[in-house]
């Protein structure tokens, strides 16, 4: 069956607008042009946007979106069962928190009592998602499973009093380092404060420092635009700043 822009668009569920957008972007061109200059979408277009579609659900940016369903090696099926498994672990997070709500929601009528770990242990697992979704494949493949498992195990075991000082932590951080950044100078004694947070900071993940991947870190700050755009959301110029102050901190030159 064939579908014009606008029926496909109702189809879908999305706009006629989206869809031009994506023949733009050569992410999804039409099967053809008619001679009424309609664009005309096959089968083969509606399987794709059902998998650019599954994507955009799972939070993916279109630009990695059009590099894998255009790529030589993609497979339709072996995609399908990797939106299945997400998506199961997406309910998971999901059924979780729906469960820590109605347990609150007990525990302040006084059928149960919950402890504080249990009141936020669906938040912290959510966050293990969400980072393993957005970073997982980059950190564990530089890193290995080791590391990155410890970091989840830190999240999950800590207490409510230990999650609080990261949480201070964490805003210490990013101040000293905004302070710091207004310097110029990643080898000042505020900047080299902020490497030194950061080394606090990335303790509580690490089971042990290492001065060599703290500034390989530092430098995927740089290098993933995903770290550089968070870094550099309030003052451009930050992650390389912070890796720079890193690499004085660490002694670790990098090149």
């Amino acid at each position: 069956m064939e579908y014009t822009v606008q029926k496909l668009g109702r189809l879908a569920g999305i706009s006629t607008r989206t869809l031009r957008y994506y023949d733009e972007i050569d992410l999804l061109k039409p099967l053809r042009i008619n001679s009424s200059g309609y664009r005309i979408y096959g089968q083969a277009e509606v399987d794709l946007l059902q998998q650019i579609l599954f994507y955009r659900e799972l939070g993916v940016p279109l630009d990695e979106i059009k590099a894998i369903v255009t790529s030589p090696s993609f497979n339709s099926r072996q995609a399908l069962q990797a939106h299945h498994h997400q998506l199961l672990e997406k309910r998971k997070q999901l059924d979780l928190l729906i469960r820590t709500v109605e347990q609150t929601i007990a525990d302040q009528e006084g059928m149960i009592t919950m402890n504080d770990r249990q009141k936020f242990e669906g938040f912290k697992k959510e966050l293990i998602a969400e980072n393993e979704q957005a970073y997982g494949k980059e950190i564990r493949a530089k890193y290995g499973d080791e590391q990155v498992d410890h970091a989840n195990q830190a999240i999950m075991s800590s207490t409510p009093e230990q999650h609080q000082a990261h949480e201070q932590l964490t805003a210490e951080l990013y101040d000293v380092l905004a302070r710091a950044v207004a310097t110029g100078d990643p080898a000042s004694e505020l900047a080299q404060q902020a490497a030194d947070l950061h080394r606090q900071w990335l303790s509580f993940y690490w089971g042990k420092y290492n001065k060599e991947a703290h500034a390989g870190l530092a430098q995927m700050y740089v290098d993933d635009e995903r770290f550089t755009a968070h870094y550099d959301k309030d003052q451009p110029g930050t992650a390389v700043f912070l890796r720079d102050a890193i690499r004085i901190y660490t002694g670790v030159d990098g090149e």
